[in-house]
């Protein structure tokens, strides 16, 4: 196959260029670097099937050659980045969508859109199945996040419906490993950074908010065998065990062979603002359709996540 991933030299983009082409595909990455880096495919440079590509997702795309698959996973998925690029962010889930949608239409290409389990908003019902509609505050300052989600998935069953794209959908939960970025201001590198540091961990509120974290290999496998399904609806992938904030801080401290401590700290800003309180993945469906579960123990997954920050610290 030849494949396009957008956002190819993001963290999830790069482990994607990686893995099909060790599975003997042709790879294109496209990336502006407004969040990805070179560094994360700076090892694939002199590959034959690797191909990168440095354009802006929002405006025209164009690609020589035919292709035989389009994944979109170009966004600015950080509290971080959507709070500061708020109209970029919601640009790149409108525009980019549509650009990835008329190129997948063009080349009669398979699609695949990167979504995220912040359609489902601060959930009221939990776990999280495919078919809750969500609890998303569209005015809220993660509102530019959720709802450029929202309507990309709503722009993506529209090709599929009125153009008979073939397109899927990937609901995407915590994930994690290395490659993500140290300033991403999620909890995972937050966390991981400031226990190398020797700094406190800063936790908000009382730490009872929960998470369930997934290690990127095993989200990779789902997206790949995702890809090649014949599910068109949207899937969760994600880890369903679920965990306080507070517990996964600890966690890191003891495998960081950290004397950090906890710190308490009430929300200041407005990248807590409509904060989910819960957040865990239905996968009964990606169990059933897909075969899949996650497989790597999170304790694994953060050594492998630690050490790969450590030499950056």
């Amino acid at each position: 196959m030849r494949i396009l991933i957008t956002g190819g030299a993001g963290f999830i983009g790069s482990h994607l260029c990686d893995r099909f082409l060790a599975d003997g595909h042709e790879v294109i990455a496209m990336d502006n670097l407004s969040t990805g880096s070179v560094d994360n495919i700076a090892h694939l440079a002199g590959n034959e099937h690797f191909q990168f590509i440095k354009h802006n997702v929002t405006s025209y795309i164009y690609v020589v050659g035919p292709l035989d698959a389009v994944l979109h996973l170009a966004s600015l998925p950080s509290p971080v980045d959507y709070l500061n690029l708020p109209i970029q962010t919601l640009k790149v889930g409108a525009l980019g969508t549509h650009n990835t949608l008329g190129l997948a239409k063009e080349k009669e290409a398979r699609y695949l859109l990167a979504s995220t389990s912040e359609v489902y908003g601060d959930p009221l019902v939990h776990p999280q199945p495919e078919d809750y509609w969500g609890n998303v505050n569209p005015v809220g300052p993660r509102g530019v996040y959720d709802e450029s989600k929202r309507f990309a998935e709503a722009l993506t069953m529209a090709y599929h419906r009125y153009h008979g794209v073939d397109t899927r959908i990937v609901r995407i939960f915590n994930t994690y490993g290395p490659r993500m970025r140290m300033d991403d201001g999620r909890v995972v590198p937050n966390f991981i950074c400031q226990a190398l540091r020797g700094e406190p961990l800063t936790v908000y509120d009382s730490g009872e908010r929960t998470r369930s974290f997934c290690y990127v290999d095993d989200l990779v496998e789902g997206i790949v065998r995702l890809l090649h399904s014949n599910e068109m609806a949207p899937v969760n992938l994600g880890n369903p065990d679920e965990m306080s904030v507070l517990d996964f801080a600890h966690v890191v401290v003891r495998l960081a062979s950290s004397k950090s401590e906890i710190k308490f700290i009430s929300p200041e800003d407005e990248r807590t603002k409509d904060d989910p309180k819960t957040r865990r993945p239905d996968i009964n469906k990606a169990r059933r359709v897909l075969g899949w579960e996650p497989k790597v123990p999170l304790e694994d997954g953060l050594q492998k996540t630690i050490e790969y920050f450590r030499g950056r610290v």
